[in-house]
């Protein structure tokens, strides 16, 4: 039986690795060090230009424009501490500028209709969200989209059936 030549066979066993063209002789667009640099991810979002974005989640729509400024918060005419009262909804509303680096950047006018006020929260941060992406969509989209703020909530209430106090509930069994 020959030597392995580096040339793969059917019947001969396959390829001799020793053999084989070396990592060095590849065009550098096919090795690890030409993977994209992370220096995409680490430049700042651009702070220019107003952005507009529309977010949903259950029953609540968030149309939001966002304008470069110093942080402030305008929902319905009331501020963020004023329409958002629990610190879990301020934090659920706040995450895209968190994820971005870009708190304190951007003055948030916001009309929020329907739904509840978590409802509120998750609609209104989708529609930030949305609203940076427009600004740059090569550097703020992967990571918006990497945290899922840039994909609808599907869930919604299930409807009431026939028969049943609720959507599943049904009335006490009763065997005599």
């Amino acid at each position: 039986m020959a030597e392995p030549t580096g040339v793969e066979t059917p019947y001969e066993g396959g390829l001799d690795i020793a053999d084989s063209t070396s990592a060095e002789e590849f065009p550098s667009e096919y090795t690890s060090e030409s993977a994209p640099s992370s220096d995409v991810a680490a430049r700042k979002p651009i702070t220019t230009g107003n952005s507009y974005g529309t977010g949903r989640r259950k029953e609540a729509i968030a149309r939001v424009r966002i304008v470069p400024g110093s942080g402030k918060w305008t929902i319905n005419g009331r501020s963020l501490d004023n329409y958002f009262p629990n610190k879990v909804h301020q934090q659920i509303v706040n995450e895209p500028f968190v994820t971005l680096g870009a708190e304190d950047q951007f003055d948030v006018h916001a009309r929020i209709d329907g739904g509840g006020v978590t409802g509120q929260a998750g609609a209104l941060r989708m529609g930030l969200s949305r609203a940076l992406t427009a600004l740059d969509t090569e550097v703020n989209r992967p990571p918006l989209k990497k945290a899922g703020f840039l994909t609808r909530d599907a869930r919604e209430k299930e409807r009431k059936k026939y028969g049943l106090k609720k959507a599943r509930k049904a009335p006490q069994y009763s065997k005599r």
